[in-house]
């Protein structure tokens, strides 16, 4: 019992007396260095003999500001974190992963475009009700109390995607009114005053007290339901109350300072790791570290300075926590299986059964009609008869603005389509989830930070190379996930969270690229969300390429494919090499969806949302499946690509933002309708 008492007296030393030491040691780095060095010795004589010169009037009006808000920034998210992890059972839980931060940025950018004089009299009260009804569907989509880590990390980013959409849309239609939200919404530290300070201070302190004051309850939770209950304990109004104390404190940590990830899922797993799970200890040990880690991310970005300058805070924190994620679920998570993969290949309900035949023959005649219909669409209609009478060359007065402007728009969206939605049954087939595509497993992030690398980091480099780097940025971030995945057996559960960091990874260094570059409401911010603006003959035979080389295998390899969806241990009963089967279906879907994001761009959810509508109306059958996911694909893309052209004219809508607002309803709608059945 004494060695017990002993060792456990010795983890608190070291958590706090080496975390303490630590965190001095880089608060006064911190107040060190920047763009104008300040020596130790002028840090000490500004701390306690202030006089009105240049350098002690930067420690005290600049640097000290910025270093306290990032110590009560990051204690606030890492005890937002424990709070989470607790409530739901969940080691994956935090406020990026349930889709907190991007909740209360969302709010935050909206008040600040439609409704400022609100916002600035409460623009807690924004956050707060961004990041609260974000953190609930993320945990109803989850599967609430029964949520698994994989399914509730994955509703999550689910949810972070479309609210991450919508917060882009505004973006660009509100470019001059948001515009000094874009360095925000990266994580900045960046402070002129104290007024972040006096704001954020009270709110993160006092609800630390509260929520260690709260700690015997919290510590309840970690039994099972039962047992709590019996103890007495009010285990519902425990779960609300620290939700309520996790939204608000991360709600005022990102009105300040913007989303700053990975601070709440690693701070509290490093306590965890050390032994102390009391959350007398757990609470105080997290923030001590959580305001480490940021302070750190902060004097790196601050010594490490590129020609493009200071990297946003959460851009760095991104660089080290991905990797932490990395670690935690290949050596932390052993018992990880697929089982918390096994969701129903048809999502929302039993497969339709419409006759195939007659559904591939309707679709096609629609898709055609539907791609006549959009060339006569846009700023200048193009009445049908002159339409034909152009395409046959006799009509030359809209002839060239068809054959250079509309046909290959056009052509190349039909092309994109197709790649998106065959990715998307492939990959989703691989990982045994309907929940997948490429913006899961990386691709998407890759292939849009290889674009902005070219755009930004390498301008003397043609732009014509930008799809070809959007390629390498995608097959380079699938690679990673396969090659760290492949010692799991390339195991369903462990690609997507794979998927998942390597994702927040890319999208820090899109979202850093694009603030050092004053990208914002630029045509390669517009990119990044998917369009078809300006698509010439050249990315359609670029798509042509991947198409005519890809699609054969797909089909071929389509029955082996099927087999995937019986599980690991009875598929390879039924002779099937389940690893490079699965290897195979991933490669193949990754190289499709690169190809799609190197000529239109990040256009999310259409791999998601066709691969369902089909298995709705046909069920599980992957090469019927990859015909009409190519029709559906190539229809829904032409009719965003026309109607985006169109309703805003002479202004374009991208394709992808309107993909968004039509699938992102739908695909909602059915993980509520899916959760429904379940809990029945």
């Amino acid at each position: 019992m004494m060695k017990k008492h002993s060792e456990s007296l010795w983890r608190v030393i070291g958590v706090f007396g080496g975390g303490i030491a630590a965190l001095i040691v880089l608060f006064f780095l911190s107040l060190c260095f920047g763009e104008a060095k300040v020596s130790f010795q002028a840090v000490i004589d500004a701390l306690f003999h202030r006089q009105d010169i240049p350098g002690h009037n930067i420690v005290w009006d600049l640097r000290m500001p910025r270093t306290l808000l990032g110590l009560l920034a990051g204690a606030g998210l890492a005890v937002a974190g424990a709070l989470l992890q607790t409530i739901t059972k969940n080691p994956l839980a935090s406020t990026d992963t349930l889709g907190i931060n991007s909740g209360a940025y969302f709010m935050v950018v909206l008040g600040t475009a439609f409704f400022p004089a609100v916002l600035s009299t409460s623009p807690l009260l924004f956050a707060a009700l961004g990041g609260a009804i974000a953190a609930m569907v993320a945990y109803i989509l989850g599967g609430g109390r029964t949520a698994s880590p994989i399914r509730l990390a994955l509703a999550g980013m689910i949810v972070s995607l479309v609210i991450e959409s919508f917060t882009r849309a505004i973006h660009i239609f509100k470019a001059t009114e948001t515009q000094n939200l874009f360095l925000w919404g990266a994580g900045s530290l960046v402070q002129v005053n104290w007024t972040g300070v006096q704001y954020a201070l009270p709110w993160v302190i006092g609800i630390l007290i509260l929520a260690i004051l709260l700690g015997k309850s919290f510590d309840v939770l970690d039994l099972d339901e039962a047992t709590a209950r019996s103890l007495g304990q009010k285990v519902d109004l425990t779960r609300f109350i620290g939700l309520a104390l996790a939204v608000l404190v991360a709600a005022v940590v990102v009105s300040v300072v913007g989303p700053i990830g990975f601070v709440g899922l690693v701070a509290p797993h490093l306590i965890r790791l050390v032994g102390l799970r009391k959350h007398r200890w757990l609470l105080p040990g997290a923030a001590l570290w959580g305001a480490i880690l940021i302070t750190t991310a902060d004097v790196l970005s601050r010594v490490i300075r590129s020609s493009l300058g200071e990297m946003p805070i959460g851009a760095v924190m991104a660089i080290i926590g991905a990797p932490w994620l990395v670690w935690l679920v290949l050596r932390k998570m052993k018992g990880l299986t697929g089982s918390g993969l096994q969701m129903s290949m048809n999502v929302g309900g039993r497969p339709a059964k419409v006759n195939y035949n007659r559904l591939v023959i309707f679709s096609f005649i629609i898709v055609i009609g539907l791609i006549l219909i959009s060339m006569t669409m846009g700023g200048t209609t193009i009445p049908l008869k002159q339409l034909f009478a152009s395409l046959l060359g006799g009509d030359e007065s809209s002839y060239s603005v068809l054959l250079n402007l509309r046909l290959p728009r056009t052509f190349v969206a039909a092309g994109a389509g197709i790649a998106l939605a065959v990715s998307g049954v492939l990959i989703q087939a691989a990982v045994r989830n309907p929940l997948a595509d490429a913006s899961i497993i990386g691709v998407t992030s890759g292939a849009g930070f290889g674009a902005m690398l070219i755009l930004i980091a390498w301008p003397q480099v043609p732009v014509s190379l930008m799809p070809l780097a959007a390629m390498v940025g995608g097959t380079a971030a699938a690679a990673c996930v396969f090659l760290f995945a492949w010692r799991k057996n390339l195991n369903p559960s462990v690609l997507i969270l794979l998927g998942i960091a390597v994702s927040a990874f890319g999208a820090a260094g899109i979202q850093a690229l694009i603030v050092r570059g004053s990208l914002w409401g630029s045509s390669g911010y517009i990119w990044l969300t998917g369009s078809t603006y300006g698509r010439t003959w050249e990315q359609f035979k670029l798509i042509s390429i991947f198409l005519i080389v890809l699609l054969p295998i797909a089909w071929y390899l389509g029955r082996r494919f099927d087999l995937l969806a019986f599980g690991d241990e009875s598929s390879t009963g039924m002779g099937l090499a389940v690893r490079k089967t699965r290897l195979a279906a991933m490669i193949v879907g990754v190289l499709l969806a690169a190809g799609a994001v190197s000529v239109v761009g990040t256009v999310g959810f259409l791999g998601l949302i066709v691969p369902h509508a089909v298995r709705v109306l046909i069920g599980h059958h992957t090469r019927q499946s990859i015909v009409l996911s190519s029709l559906f694909g190539a229809l829904l893309l032409v009719l965003t690509d026309a109607l985006g052209r169109t309703v805003l004219a002479p202004i374009e809508i991208p394709s992808g933002m309107l993909i968004t607002l039509i699938g992102a309803p739908y695909f909602l709608f059915l993980m509520v309708r899916t959760f429904r059945r379940k809990a029945s």
